[in-house]
């Protein structure tokens, strides 16, 4: 065989045998790439997003689009291959995979996570919308979980109402904990609660929920300092005085509270909050009205860019970020509370654009 022919074959050989090595070799990366956005105040899947039911309501036009950002599973390794088209993708973003999944948790557990996130968001965007449109909003304080195994499992259930602790009435988490740790390890705290289920059934009813019963849980003592403990975590829940019901599925994490909170707020007063516009936008939002920022702001502003949205309510914390590489035709708005992305949208609604907070890359 020929020198050439065989220089030839042999770099053939060994490119193909890169390539190969390449697909096999699994790199500890995640891809991060933009999402589908969804319109608040529209409908998916065939179902309207947002459902209030016990309270008028108006249909208002123009978009108030939340964003989401697609990513590889838990479970997925990338290639090679992959990892390095994705690196070189403009639409794209290849991340450490322990950045999106912690090695100290499972795939399960994520979800589980990000799904408990979704539901807290929803939560604090009812809130933050009513409070904003000065309809009264009622606090309780219930059993936010159970620890498995623990001395309260299988006597107090996540949702169940306390009203009391040992006779004394409780206005807030901090005040059960307080109350058991009044207590040594080994004796018995009692509880006064309304059952989650009968707690749900009175608030879909609009009435105040009865049946409470008493609970006796013996404490165990906390393995790190030694304290009374009785195995749950407690949290504040709202009761709201008509139903809010937001359907989408396949959802995780916190980041579309601010745009939910809008949406609520847009069908339920009169008139357009966008004008007829088309506006998406991100970020979380507690019960006060505060947006705080969130991941994959990149991935975001592509997917509602390419959905056709032309302006895009940032947080704050991440309009730097955000501003490096903004997509052709899309404003960023800097927000950082819902009387912000009020404002915003007045100016947008009014054809005032020259005057809204932009994000700078600074």
């Amino acid at each position: 065989m020929p020198r050439r022919t065989a220089t030839m074959l042999t770099s053939t050989l060994l490119l193909i045998a890169v390539l190969c090595a390449a697909v096999l070799i699994r790199v500890p990366y995640a891809e991060m790439s933009p999402g589908p956005t969804v319109n608040t105040l529209g409908e998916h899947g065939g179902e309207p997003v947002l459902s209030i039911e016990g309270r008028k309501t108006y249909e208002p036009s123009g978009h108030l689009n939340m964003t989401t950002v697609r990513v590889t599973g838990a479970d997925y390794r990338m290639n090679l291959v992959e990892a390095v088209y994705g690196w070189l993708a403009e639409d794209s973003a290849v991340v450490p995979h322990h950045t999106l999944y912690p090695d100290d948790k499972s795939a399960e557990e994520v979800r589980e996570e990000n799904a408990e996130e979704f539901t807290q968001s929803l939560e604090s965007a009812k809130v933050a919308a009513l409070r904003e449109l000065d309809v009264p909003v009622g606090e309780r304080v219930v059993v936010a979980s159970v620890v498995k195994g623990g001395p309260a499992e299988d006597r107090l259930h996540a949702g169940d109402v306390i009203t009391a602790v040992d006779g004394e009435a409780v206005e807030q988490p901090g005040d059960v904990a307080e109350l058991v740790t009044e207590h040594e390890p080994g004796e018995d705290v009692v509880f006064t609660v309304v059952p989650a289920k009968a707690a749900r059934a009175a608030e879909k009813a609009g009435e105040k929920p009865t049946g409470s019963r008493e609970v006796t849980v013996t404490t165990d003592e906390a393995d790190d300092d030694g304290r009374a403990v009785v195995g749950i975590r407690a949290g504040l829940d709202h009761t709201f005085p008509f139903e809010i019901e937001i359907k989408l599925a396949d959802v995780g994490g916190p980041s579309a509270g601010l745009m939910f909170a809008l949406g609520i707020m847009d069908k339920l007063t009169p008139g357009d909050l966008t004008g007829g516009e088309f506006v998406a936008g991100t970020g979380t939002i507690d019960g006060e009205g505060r947006v705080g920022p969130i991941g994959g702001i990149g991935m975001k502003t592509i997917a509602a860019r390419d959905k056709g949205a032309e302006y895009f309510l940032t947080p704050e914390d991440n309009c730097a970020t955000a501003a490096r590489d903004v997509p052709e035709g899309l404003t960023l708005v800097r927000v950082g509370t819902i009387d912000d992305a009020l404002g915003a949208l007045e100016d947008i609604r009014e054809g005032e654009t020259a005057g809204l907070p932009r994000c700078t890359a600074g």
